[in-house]
């Protein structure tokens, strides 16, 4: 029992966190035996990257999940899970927060918009009672099936660790392990993670973040006890800072059929759950074909993992995408790779690609996604490209893309000066030729951005990630 851990991996970017960091090298070099679990239909590919005989891959039984969630009071645990989210302390930046609030009052059917009145008046409560957050933490540990129970008793863990504290599925494997008494913990998977996803979704023990940034999040919104809390910085970037996944730039360029005589302008795709992205692309696509840039330049433009998913409104968005494309030689794609099962089309196997991309664009354009901060990583000046939609979503809840700067990780990434906002097309073709022309600028200021989001840049985060999670068990 002292000496096995459990790792919940129920998210694609989680495989990179554990398996392609030094967090589960450093968990078994201490002598730690480790289970992990994951979805059933990426059970075998994670086996075949283990090298290690005291490694094990067990099932997280989603379909388990789904069902108890479907059939015990599911009315009850909607609403209890609704109010976790949206009722984080008002002491932090709640502007990603409100935004969900509206998206679900949008999209509600009528008879849960006649309760809303009252939903917004418990939010109210929450957000001004450290009380009343406490209590709604612990009146979920009503909801704890005992999927996992002969799990627990053939392996007898002394520490579960997960990649939320019960924001996701693995909010039942939490809430059972409190219920035996063994000790739990989770990490920070995402930038925005603690400024978006609130109060813990079961009782949680101890928690690793990125920063000071996301512990004074934690600490102030979600009641966490700072003396809990550890900084151990971002273990998925470890690659990046030590460029184990970039492909030499001629690779690429041909990998892609791209000009190397011209300029690499590239584009992520991003937030758009709540806008289209097509307008950006058009202005971009716009630009590049006509004579408005210092140099001849080329677009690349990576897909969204949310453009794969089976609606209507992102299906129809990539495919005129794809034939933007296809109509302009100087416009190119990029798809996300799929892990498979229920984590997406956010895959450790897709690294090399994205790292690659970064590394070799002269200019990165997103809207302030976490690939803002990732491009920064790689020394690449970034653009938030925020054009509004003419139409938004129709008959979906949208957001004006002009107007989401206030959000907590937007708000640092303009505040820091390390990119450049564009709200029109005038102004994307002002600050394209201000990075063209001065590549190097800004570059100081990158590094003082990242060094405040991620801690450790030395790729040494996995390694004092395992060490924390490792003492654990000792304490």
């Amino acid at each position: 029992m002292e000496k096995r851990i459990f790792l919940v991996a129920n998210h694609g970017l989680s495989i990179i966190y554990f398996l392609q960091s030094d967090v589960l090298t450093t968990l078994v070099n201490s002598g730690l035996d480790v289970v992990i679990f994951t979805d059933d239909e990426v059970i075998p590919k994670i086996q075949k990257m283990i090298e290690y005989p005291n490694v094990s891959v067990e099932s997280l039984r989603l379909s388990e999940v789904d069902k108890f969630w479907k059939t015990k009071y599911p009315s009850v645990q909607y609403w209890i899970d609704f109010l976790r989210r949206a009722g984080a302390s008002n002491k932090i930046n709640l502007e990603a927060v409100q935004s969900y609030i509206e998206q679900v009052e949008f999209e509600a059917h009528p008879k849960r918009k006649l309760i809303f009145p009252l939903i917004k008046l418990l939010v109210s409560i929450l957000r001004n009672s450290r009380l009343a957050r406490k209590m709604l933490v612990m009146i979920q540990g009503l909801f704890t099936p005992e999927i996992y129970s002969d799990l627990f008793d053939k392996y007898e863990p002394g520490l579960v660790v997960s990649i939320t504290p019960g924001w996701r599925q693995d909010r039942y494997l939490l809430r059972e392990a409190k219920k035996r008494g063994i000790t739990t913990s989770s990490i920070i998977l995402g930038w925005d993670n603690t400024s978006s996803y609130s109060l813990p979704g079961a009782e949680v023990d101890w928690v690793s973040c990125w920063s000071e940034i996301q512990k004074e999040e934690l600490v102030k919104g979600s009641d966490w006890n700072p003396a809990r809390v550890n900084i151990g910085g971002i273990p998925s970037y470890d690659g990046y800072f030590k460029e184990i996944w970039k492909m030499p730039r001629s690779d690429y360029f041909k990998l892609h059929n791209l000009d190397p005589a011209r300029k690499l302008i590239s584009y992520a795709c991003s937030f758009i759950s709540f806008s289209p992205n097509f307008q950006n692309i058009e202005a971009l696509e716009s630009v590049i074909s006509s004579d408005s840039l210092l140099e001849p330049c080329q677009l690349l433009i990576r897909l969204h993992p949310n453009h794969f998913l089976e609606d209507p409104r992102f299906k129809d968005e990539m495919r005129m995408i794809n034939e933007l494309a296809q109509k302009n030689p100087h416009v190119h794609l990029v798809e996300p790779v799929a892990l498979g099962g229920d984590l997406g089309y956010y895959s450790g196997e897709d690294m090399p690609e994205k790292s690659s991309m970064m590394a070799h664009s002269d200019v990165m354009v997103t809207v302030y996604s976490t690939m803002a901060l990732e491009a920064s990583i790689h020394e690449t000046p970034v653009i938030s490209l925020c054009i509004d939609s003419g139409s938004g979503w129709p008959n979906n809840f949208s957001l004006k893309l002009s107007q989401i700067g206030g959000w907590p990780t937007h708000e640092r990434f303009i505040d820091s000066g390390a990119g450049r906002e564009a709200i029109n097309r005038e102004e994307l073709v002002e600050v394209l030729n201000y990075y063209l022309n001065n590549p190097d600028l800004d570059q100081e200021i990158r590094q003082g951005f990242i060094t405040r989001e991620c801690t450790y840049i030395d790729g040494s985060a996995g390694k004092h990630t395992g060490e924390f999670l490792a003492s654990l068990l000792a304490r």
